[in-house]
């Protein structure tokens, strides 16, 4: 544990976001093993550690202080490393503790298409050699993506290809897009898109939470499927739309997306999208909460943004946010020597902790995202 003000000036610019939280004490890092991510750390969180220097029971002001989220914080210290616990004589802590903090009756297999891609997803990656966790969290991000084949980059060669093959440059999709929506250029922050923005519905920086609406068709179908998709967007209260704009942005799952400011909305949409593309094939967005049509259509929420994060985690995505915390416990879990399925099973549950169902992918209590974000 560092004090802030006893870290370099390199590291002090580079977590500078942290010292402006009045209750940031500093970081933990770890000894031994520099592929594990530095944690920022409040004033009581120094206080407990430097308490349990001398291994002993939780002292009472904290188990007051914590209340009912006692089991989530105690429970994420100890996967972490950052406590031990003992058993049996024996002080443990990381992947070792997980059978102490996890109830096993909670490890039924997943049911439906976007779990077990989401499942598959976490097991190719625990069997990566890899233990950066960077790219780790780039594998799982871009888990699913069809490979560009020599056919694909031919008929997407360009932007003016895949404009003709979504049916953009004719009367397909664009004249149900011009009346109140506005294409946006391709230098406003739509990189690696073609983007459209309603001219009716409250942009993007004014929106407190964002939901995500994913529309997977599989590549061979998106072609016939995208101009129903714009045409039912364009009707409903989605303030953005957006899909891949080369070879690349439509092998990947999530080629298409559309953000509202309303989960009704957005489920609104989602069923009249399932009516319409009846019989569609679909792609599948690993890390999604599923809606229907076997993974065709799933959603998400992107968090709210945090002032006092560091600029790399101010303003994650709902993929992004779940991707990085995935790989942190991958990582741990592979520096303890786990196996495969081990492994899989650890980042799954300490994903938890972080409020996702993992076996829907849906938070797991939604309200306090929406208070998070003062929805």
């Amino acid at each position: 544990m560092v004090l802030f003000d006893h870290l370099t000036a390199a590291e002090q610019q580079a977590l500078q976001a942290l010292a402006g939280d009045p209750d940031c004490y500093g970081i933990l890092r770890s000894r031994t093993e520099p592929r594990l991510t530095v944690k920022a750390v409040s004033r009581d969180t120094a206080l407990l550690l430097l308490t349990l220097q001398t291994p002993s029971l939780l002292p009472r002001y904290a188990l007051a202080a914590l209340g009912e989220s006692f089991d989530s914080v105690i429970g994420r210290m100890i996967l972490d490393g950052i406590l031990e616990i003992e058993s049996n004589g024996t002080m443990l802590s990381g992947p070792a503790a997980r059978e102490l903090v996890f109830d096993e009756r909670n490890s039924a297999p997943p049911q439906r298409p976007i779990a077990a891609l989401s499942q598959r997803a976490i097991e190719y990656a625990a069997q990566l050699e890899t233990t950066d966790a960077a790219a780790l969290s780039s594998r799982l991000y871009m888990y699913n993506r069809i490979p560009a084949s020599t056919r694909w980059r031919r008929v997407l060669s360009d932007l003016a290809a895949v404009e003709t093959y979504l049916g953009i440059r004719g009367d397909n999709v664009s004249r149900h897009l011009e009346n109140s929506w506005s294409r946006l250029d391709s230098d406003s922050n739509t990189s690696g898109w073609i983007a459209w923005q309603s001219t009716r519905q409250t942009h993007a920086h004014a929106v407190p939470i964002v939901y995500k609406l994913y529309i997977s068709p599989s590549c061979d179908e998106v072609r016939a499927a995208f101009p129903t998709v714009a045409r039912t967007v364009a009707q409903s209260r989605a303030f953005h739309l957006k899909v891949g704009n080369d070879a690349y942005g439509i092998l990947r799952p999530d080629k298409i997306v559309a953000y509202f400011r309303e989960l009704a909305d957005l489920e609104t949409t989602a069923t009249i999208l399932l009516e319409k593309l009846d019989g569609c094939s679909p792609h599948g967005v690993p890390f999604t909460a599923e809606i229907g049509g076997d993974g065709l259509l799933s959603w998400g929420i992107d968090p709210p943004a945090d002032e006092r994060s560091v600029p790399w985690l101010a303003r994650e995505s709902w993929r992004s946010r779940i991707c990085n915390r995935l790989a942190t416990a991958l990582v741990l879990a592979k520096t303890a020597g786990e196996a495969v399925s081990s492994i899989t099973r650890f980042a799954m549950e300490r994903l938890s902790f972080e409020g996702i169902d993992t076996k829907t992918w849906v938070p797991i209590d939604l309200r306090e995202w929406q208070a998070a974000a003062g929805a």
